[in-house]
Order: C-alpha cells, then structure tokens, then sequence
C-alpha cells in the first residue's frame, strides 16, 4: 500500500513544536500580507485622486450603458423593441457582462448603504463620504482603527 508519508529512507517525521511554529510563522506571514480591500463607489463626474489600488465603482455606468442602448430609437415600439433585442445581441456576452457587472456595483452600493459619492470603503466595513483622494481616506479611516482599542 501507498503512504504518503513515507519516504524511501523511512516515515516523515516532524516534531509537533516545529509544525507548530510552522503553522503559526505561515498565518502570520499571510496576515502581514494580506492588505485592506478598498471600494470607491462614484460617478463620472467625481474626478479621483490616488486610487490606483482600489476598486472603482462608477455607479452612473449601467444608466451610460442603458442610454447608449435606447439612443435614437423609433417612436413605434415594436421596431424599437427590435432594434434594442439586435444592439444586445450585437453587443453580445461582452454587453451583457458589462451590464451585470454596473447593476452588480449598483446592488453592493445598496448593500453597504453608501448614501453620497464619492465613498470610500475600506473592508466592507469603514467608510468616508465626500472625499475624492482615496488616500487621504484610507488614511482616516487607518488613523480611526488605531484609536479604537
């Protein structure tokens, strides 16, 4: 029988204090490394500043992608209703990804009860509004959960 722990020159022994300490050094290295999440959510007309590491949501893009969808469209609505089935069909799972993903922004936005862009969240739970350099928010926020005990 196969024991994958056994080697040609024997069993694979470790001592439980150096598994241990390996264990502890691995979660720790992994913590150390491990950085915020940030999420901004916006719209286009908030110019950031400094957030190169964070996700950007633009709350405006769906409304963008819907209002490019229904531009020029016919007063009779059934051949508006064609045009608009052959503009997503054209787009295909590009368009329809895209769409997901903006409506997607929209529902997190909601679910974290944002209430004015820009927002700055900073692990789903901290947040600054008003503030368009993400650092000087990140920085806050920082400076807020080290006075916290």
């Amino acid at each position: 029988m196969l024991n994958p722990f056994r080697t040609q020159s024997g069993p694979i022994r470790f001592p439980s204090a150096v598994a241990s300490a390996l264990c502890v050094a691995l979660g720790l290295a992994n913590q150390a490394t491990s950085a915020a999440e940030v999420t901004v959510f916006t719209d286009r007309s908030v110019t950031l500043t400094s957030a190169d590491n964070a996700n950007v949501v633009h709350l405006d893009t769906a409304q963008e992608i819907e209002a490019s969808l229904a531009a020029d469209l016919p007063a009779d609505p059934h051949r508006a209703q064609a045009i608009v089935q052959g503009r997503l069909q054209q787009g295909g799972w590009q368009l329809q990804r895209a769409l997901a993903s903006a409506w997607q922004g929209v529902a997190d936005a909601w679910g974290l009860s944002v209430s004015t862009v820009p927002a700055v969240v900073v692990d789903r739970r901290y947040v600054i509004y008003g503030e368009s350099d993400v650092a000087r928010a990140e920085a806050r926020i920082e400076a807020y959960r080290r006075a916290q005990p």
